[in-house]
C-alpha cells in the first residue's frame, strides 16, 4: 500500500490515551499552544451541586456539580472561582462511604474530559466504589487558563524556531482573567479537600497519573486522615524537578533502537535505526526541510515545514503508546529517505489539541520545578535536545508569569505509612522507573511494580486496573502480586506502512504473482 493512501491510518485510527500525553508533551514547540475549550457536560444547569449531566463519552447519567472557592484562599472574601467535579456513581449500592478520587496529569489536564478512560480504567474499582474526577483550578471546567495564538493556525507550515515565548506568554497572561500565581498545585489541593467534605465522603483511595501522581503524595503529606488507599502510576517524585524528563526520554529512544536490533525482523528491515535517526536529526539541527505532503487530516496536498522540534516531538509522543511505538522505526527510516509523511501522520495525533491548559501548566511549573534548578541539575538536563528546549522555554516563560516559588519543604520525600501501590513502565518516556523507586525513600507501607512491557500510563495498558481494585476492595498492599505485569503484551515493529509481516524480496513478489 503506498505510503500516501494510508496517512488516514497512521492520523486516525490508533489513538493515545489522553493522560498518556501528559508531562511536557508541549515545550518543544516554544509558545503557548492554541487550545479549544471543550465542554464535555450536557444539563440544563449546572448551578447546584446535585444535578446530573452526561459526561462526553459515556452513555449513562453522572452526579455533577461545582463548589465556590476563593482564588486566593488567604483571602476567603475576595475574587471566587467554580470547581467543577463529576461523580461516577458505583455499578452496586453497598452503601460505600469511601470513594475514588481520579487525578489527571498534565500539569494541565482535565479530568472531566478524560472521563471514558477512567471509566474504562477503574471499571472494577467502580463495582462498589464512587469515582469521583475533578477538573483542577485552571483546567476544564474549572475556571481554565487557556491562550488562543492565531499565529499557531497551520502548525504544519510554521517554523517554532521563529516564534517569540517571551512576546506570546505576555500576550497569554495579559488574556486571562486570573491571578495566575493562585493556581500551583497546593491551591488546587485545597480545593479537593473542600469537594471531599461537601460530598461526604469520610475516606478517598486516591489514583494519581503522571503529574498527578504529584497531587496525591501531596494529598499523603497535608490531609493524610482522609486517605484510604493511594496508587501512583507513572510517579513523580517529590524530589525530582520534572525538567530532568530530558534523562527519561533519551533513554526512552535508547530502548527503542534497542528493543529494534533485538528483534529479528525489526533488525533486518531497519538495520541501521539508530544511524538512521541521528542522520534526520542532524539535518534537521541545520535547516528545516519544506516538502509537498499530503495533510493527514484532509489529504490535500499542503506546504509542510519539517523542523528538528516537529520531528523529535512526534517521535517522543509516540513512545508513549506502545502501539504507536511500534511504528516509529519504519517512520524514522522513511525519514532517513527523505520521506516525511508517516511522521506527519504521527504529528498530526497531538497537532489540534494538547488537552493541556498551558496557563495552570505555567503555574505549576514555574512555582514548583523551574526555580527548584540547582546549577547541577540545569548542566544535566542541557545534555540532551529536549532538555535544552525546555530550559530555553521555561525561562522566559517563567521570568513573565512570575510565579512565588516553593518552600524547600515541597521538595521533601513523602514519608507515610499509607497502603501505597506504585507503578512504573519500564518503557515510559516521561516518568522511568527509577522516579518510582525514589518516591519510595520513605513510604514505609508500599510496593513499586515494574511493568516490562509499558510505556506511561501502566494502569491503561495491563493488569494494573486489577492491582489497584484489589489495594481499594482489601485496604493493603501486603498481599498484591504483581506477577500478571510481566505478561508479554508486546506487538511485533511494522516492518512498512501497515503490517507487521515481512516483506517479501523481489524475487518472491514476482513468484508469487506468477502463481496466482
Amino acid at each position: 500500500m503506498p505510503i500516501h493512501a494510508n496517512v488516514s491510518f497512521w492520523a486516525k485510527k490508533i489513538s493515545i490515551p489522553a493522560w498518556c500525553k501528559s508531562i511536557y508533551t508541549t515545550v518543544i514547540v516554544a509558545a503557548f499552544i492554541p487550545l479549544a475549550h471543550a465542554s464535555p457536560l450536557t444539563s440544563a444547569s449546572l448551578n447546584s451541586a446535585a444535578n446530573s449531566c452526561y459526561v462526553d463519552g459515556l452513555s449513562e447519567r453522572m452526579n455533577c456539580g461545582y463548589i465556590n472557592v476563593p482564588e486566593n484562599h488567604n483571602q476567603a472574601d475576595g475574587k471566587q472561582i467554580q470547581v467543577h467535579y463529576v461523580v461516577m456513581p458505583a455499578v452496586k449500592n453497598s452503601g460505600k462511604n469511601e470513594a475514588v478520587l481520579a487525578i489527571a496529569g498534565g500539569p494541565g489536564q482535565s479530568a472531566i474530559e478524560n472521563a471514558q478512560g477512567f471509566d474504562q480504567m477503574l471499571a472494577k474499582v467502580r463495582q462498589n466504589h464512587d469515582v469521583i474526577l475533578i477538573d483542577q483550578r485552571g483546567t476544564g471546567l474549572s475556571n481554565p487558563l487557556q491562550c488562543i495564538d492565531d499565529g499557531l493556525a497551520h502548525p504544519l507550515t510554521i517554523n517554532e524556531a521563529d516564534l517569540d515565548t517571551r512576546e506570546e506568554t505576555q500576550k497569554c497572561l495579559a488574556e486571562l482573567d486570573a491571578d495566575v500565581t493562585q493556581y500551583d498545585s497546593l491551591s488546587a489541593l485545597r480545593d479537593f479537600e473542600a469537594i471531599r467534605l461537601h460530598l461526604g465522603y469520610k475516606k478517598l483511595h486516591l489514583y494519581g497519573v503522571s503529574y498527578g501522581t504529584r497531587m496525591a503524595q501531596l494529598y499523603m503529606r497535608h490531609y493524610p486522615d482522609s486517605l484510604a488507599t493511594v496508587t501512583l502510576d507513572g510517579v513523580v517524585p517529590m524530589q525530582q524537578s520534572v525538567l530532568a524528563i530530558g534523562d527519561a526520554i533519551a533513554r526512552a529512544f535508547d530502548l527503542l533502537v534497542q528493543d529494534c536490533s533485538n528483534n529479528a525482523l525489526c533488525q533486518q528491515q531497519f538495520p541501521k535505526l539508530g544511524a538512521d535517526l541521528n542522520k534526520v536529526d542532524a539535518e534537521l539541527a541545520l535547516a528545516p526541510n519544506i516538502s509537498v505532503i499530503a495533510d493527514p487530516i484532509t489529504g490535500d496536498a499542503t506546504q509542510l515545514t519539517m523542523t528538528r522540534s516537529k520531528f523529535k516531538g512526534a517521535l517522543r509522543m509516540a513512545l508513549y503508546s506502545p502501539s504507536i511505538r511500534a511504528l516509529l522505526p519504519h517512520a524514522i527510516h522513511q525519514a532517513a529517505k527523505g520521506n516525511f509523511q508517516p511522521i506527519v501522520g504521527l504529528y498530526s495525533m497531538s497537532m489540534d489539541s494538547t488537552g493541556i491548559a498551558m496557563g495552570m501548566h505555567a503555574s505549576v511549573i514555574c512555582a514548583e520545578d523551574w526555580q527548584r534548578l540547582t546549577p547541577q541539575l540545569r548542566a544535566s538536563t542541557n545534555q540532551h535536545y529536549f532538555g535544552q528546549e525546555m530550559l530555553k522555554t521555561f525561562n522566559q516563560m517563567c521570568e513573565v508569569w512570575n510565579m512565588p516559588p516553593v518552600d524547600d519543604s515541597f521538595s521533601k520525600a513523602i514519608a507515610s505509612d499509607i497502603p501505597t501501590l506504585l507503578l512504573s513502565g519500564q518503557l515510559d518516556p516521561a516518568t522511568p522507573p527509577s522516579w518510582g523507586t525514589m518516591a519510595m525513600e520513605q513510604l514505609t507501607n508500599a510496593k513499586h511494580f515494574i511493568a516490562p512491557y509499558a510505556t506511561h500510563g501502566v494502569a491503561y495498558q495491563s493488569c494494573g486496573n486489577k492491582l489497584i481494585a484489589e489495594l481499594v476492595e482489601k485496604g493493603a498492599v501486603s498481599d498484591i502480586d504483581g506477577e500478571c505485569l510481566n505478561k508479554d503484551i508486546r506487538r511485533n515493529f511494522y516492518l512498512n506502512a501497515s503490517t507487521v509481516e515481512a516483506i517479501p524480496s523481489n524475487t518472491d513478489a514476482k513468484a508469487a504473482t506468477q502463481n496466482q
